[in-house]
Order: structure tokens, then sequence, then C-alpha cells
């Protein structure tokens, strides 16, 4: 388990996942609804079965001092490096797509498969590197729990009973940068691909964003600095019928995420074609990229690779 940033704390909860954790380590968490959501799940239900998080690194020592404490890791590494040889693969536990480059790649060249958590990247010079590895085979995984939401699970296997879809809306707090990417995957599965266009018209705090569709809908994606209030909820519209469906169980989202990363670790086969996530990172670029331009329309055909 690699790297910890402000406002993040996955290595808590994802290294608990695998080993269980010391309850009153971890009442001590920086991040209060970690232990909240943990507390909840049952013992016997708690670990994902055959795999351990048996290292720790963090940005600053302290937090893997921590860490290790609350979720039983055995190791603390003085360098990311120092675990190759000792693990057979890692998580980049960090949701800033502009460093996972360099986080990422003495574990890529290595050979070491490796886990990266939300946004893989945010600008396209780094997707480019990131697509070229897994050209040469590289096992690289990366994703937003959203994709998992068991709330919008019946809404990823038809949305017949809505007819044809004309609108959807999904909302997040935080940053465009550092969240859009779950407002976008929590819609993604249930779209498909075949996005055209990306038009924000918002600000860094206030990011209102404006998607086309193939399919014929208009999808609005909202990234608002405060929102708590406003995390996972989405909304679909058809020719038939609507739905309203808020996300609420984080656990199982983030359980199912790194169960799917340990089944791709154990098959080879890849829990959804990597394409997607190249698709994914040209939606969060192209945001980024219209804000910047004062909300000009910004097609993915313009973000290499093409």
């Amino acid at each position: 388990m690699l790297g910890m940033v402000d406002g993040n704390g996955h290595p808590y909860s994802w290294s608990a996942m695998f080993n269980g954790y010391e309850p009153e380590e971890m009442k001590d968490c920086p991040y209060a609804g970690i232990p909240a959501y943990l507390d909840k799940e049952p013992k016997e239900t708690l670990r994902i079965e055959g795999a351990v998080v048996t290292h720790i690194w963090t940005d600053d020592p302290a937090d893997a001092e921590r860490v290790s404490r609350a979720s039983l890791i055995p190791h603390i590494a003085e360098r990311p490096e120092d675990v190759i040889g000792q693990v057979d693969a890692v998580i980049v536990a960090t949701d800033k797509g502009h460093e996972h480059v360099e986080r990422c790649r003495p574990f890529v060249e290595a050979g070491i498969p490796v886990f990266v958590d939300k946004p893989l990247v945010d600008n396209e010079a780094d997707l480019g590197v990131f697509v070229e590895w897994v050209k040469q085979g590289k096992a690289i995984l990366s994703s937003s729990c959203m994709r998992y939401s068991k709330e919008f699970a019946p809404y990823r296997l038809s949305t017949n009973n809505l007819g044809a879809l004309r609108f959807a809306s999904i909302t997040t707090a935080k940053s465009w940068e550092r969240y859009g990417i779950h407002a976008l995957e929590g819609m993604y599965p249930i779209l498909g691909p075949g996005f055209i266009s990306v038009r924000n018209t918002g600000t860094p705090e206030r990011n209102v964003v404006h998607l086309k569709h193939t399919c014929g809908a208009d999808i609005v994606a909202v990234a608002n600095a405060d929102m708590y209030g406003g995390f996972g909820l989405l909304q679909l519209v058809g020719t038939a019928g609507h739905a309203f469906v808020p996300f609420q169980d984080t656990f199982y989202s983030f359980k199912a995420q790194l169960q799917a990363f340990v089944d791709y670790l154990r098959t080879g086969v890849r829990p959804f074609p990597f394409d997607e996530t190249t698709e994914l990172m040209k939606l969060v670029i192209a945001g980024l990229m219209s804000r910047e331009q004062n909300g000009r329309e910004v097609f993915l055909t313009e973000i290499a690779p093409n």
C-alpha cells in the first residue's frame, strides 16, 4: 500500500479490507467516516480472502506508523521501491492524477502489477504513457469505486424500462481534478462508451459539466467543492420512465473494487477493457481543458491517443 495524500484515507480503509483492523487504533484515523463504515461490517465478511497487505509506505512517515498499527500491516518501507521483490502487486493509494506516472514507474518497469487510485491521470501526456505501458502488456488497473456501486447495479444491467435515455445527471463534492471521475465512472457503465464532447461552464470550485453521448443522451456532471450532501446522486431520464438513485454503501463499493483487482491478478482477465479507462480519462482532461478555455466545447477526438 503505497502513498498517502491530503484528503484521502484509503491506506487505512483499503488495508483493513485485506488485513482486518485494530478498533482502538482505527478510532484515531483522521477520517471519521472510515471507522464508521468499517464498524458496521461483520468481522466474518470484512476481509478479502487470500490476500494481505504486507508493506506500507506513505509520503509522511508518521502516517505509515499510524496506518500500520490501525490496519495490522507488519512492514513499513523506507522507500516505495523497497517493496520490489517483497510483494506480488502494489496499490498506489493516491488521487492526484499528475503524480501517478512517476509513482507507478518503478513498479511497472519491474513488472509488478499496479492498481492506481482514481483518476489515473489528469493530463494528456501522462495518459499516453499509461496507454503505451498497457500496450506493452503491463498489468495496470485503475477505477473509481463508483463503477461497483450496488445501488447503480440494476441500471448497469438494463435501462430498458426507462426507454431510450435522453438525460442523466450525477453529482459529487470536491474538485473535478480529483473527484470528477467518481461522477463520470458512476454513470459510465450505464451509458457505455461513445462520449462525444465535454463542456465545463463552471469554475474550479463549482464545476458544471455537460457531456454528449452517441446514444443521444445529454449528461450533466457536477463537482462542487463543499457539496458534501451530494455525493453520488444519480438521475436517469428516458422516453418511457425515470429513476433517481442515491449512492449509499461506501464499504461495498471499495471492497468490490479491490476484489476485482485481486481477481485480475489471479486470472489475468481484466474486469473491464482498458479502453474504458482511456475514454474516462479523456473526459476528465476535456473537463479541465474546457474550464480553462472559458467553457469551450471540447471533443474527445482532440485528445490523444486516438
